[in-house]
């Protein structure tokens, strides 16, 4: 949830092609719903394709950022297929696949899809990983998560969007992302260890609980920075060993983790 300040990039990564979770299950019955359900039709194909051109172009123009000239073709993929404009209001539709975040409510935001695409190929992921999510807002990211691992986790603070989102992913057939309502700064300590986190909202600083729920080898991607201030988007890796260390890759800004912490 976020609006991009500085120039982001993307993966150089060779990555092979992953089978996607949800589409290998799921997709000729939810490519058929879509055109008949929401009118959106045969244009969002070529609006999804639209957009990952310009994800690409993005990641080019901002290599010298963050040295990733290219991102991953799994990632690529996934953004190629989650309907992004089943995860807006309907009035907002006609710009689901813009390349800005748009509201959905309760102070909130989807992410603008180049950050999306950037912070889930951060992420390096495998297909056998679970996914931690905090902040799960409308889904979309949980969703893009779905299509390349086979377990996601996803914590919402507010309580309406968390109700939405569940019922969004049952209708869309992502059965391998489960939502729960809490303050994600303390993670989800009953699934952990997992392989990958990804937070889409500002802390003050990483969480210690999220490190410490994080697996020997995975990747904590996370926004840090006040609410009226720089923030810098951060990849943090724990070794095999449990030592962290922690990169920072470009300014965004974001929308504040909130809770009890």
């Amino acid at each position: 949830m976020h609006l991009l300040l500085a120039r982001a990039a993307a993966s150089r990564r060779v990555g092979s092609m992953r089978m996607s979770h949800g589409r290998a299950r799921f997709a000729l019955l939810i490519a058929a719903s879509f055109i008949v359900s929401d009118g959106h039709g045969e244009d969002a194909a070529a609006e999804r394709e639209a957009m990952v051109r310009t994800i690409e172009r993005m990641a080019r123009t901002t290599a010298s950022e963050t040295g990733r000239r290219t991102l991953d073709p799994g990632v690529l993929e996934a953004m190629r297929t989650v309907p992004r404009h089943r995860f807006v209001p309907a009035s907002l539709r006609g710009s689901a696949y813009a390349n800005r975040p748009l509201p959905i409510g309760h102070g909130q935001t989807i992410s603008q899809p180049y950050i999306v695409a950037l912070m889930t190929d951060l992420l390096e992921l495998e297909p056998g990983d679970r996914v931690l999510e905090i902040g799960t807002g409308s889904a979309y990211q949980a969703a893009v998560l779905a299509e390349l691992v086979q377990d996601v986790r996803s914590v919402e603070i507010i309580e309406p969007l968390a109700r939405a989102a569940r019922e969004r992913l049952v209708e869309l057939g992502y059965a391998n992302v489960e939502v729960r309502h809490g303050d994600g700064y303390f993670g989800w300590a009953q699934g952990a260890p997992f392989d990958a986190i990804v937070v889409t909202a500002a802390a003050g600083h990483v969480p210690p609980p999220l490190v410490a729920q994080l697996a020997p080898g995975g990747v904590l991607v996370v926004p840090v920075g006040g609410a009226f201030a720089v923030q810098h988007l951060l990849v943090v890796r724990k070794d095999a060993a449990g030592d962290v260390r922690v990169r920072s890759v470009l300014p965004v800004r974001f929308v504040p983790l909130t809770g009890g912490h």
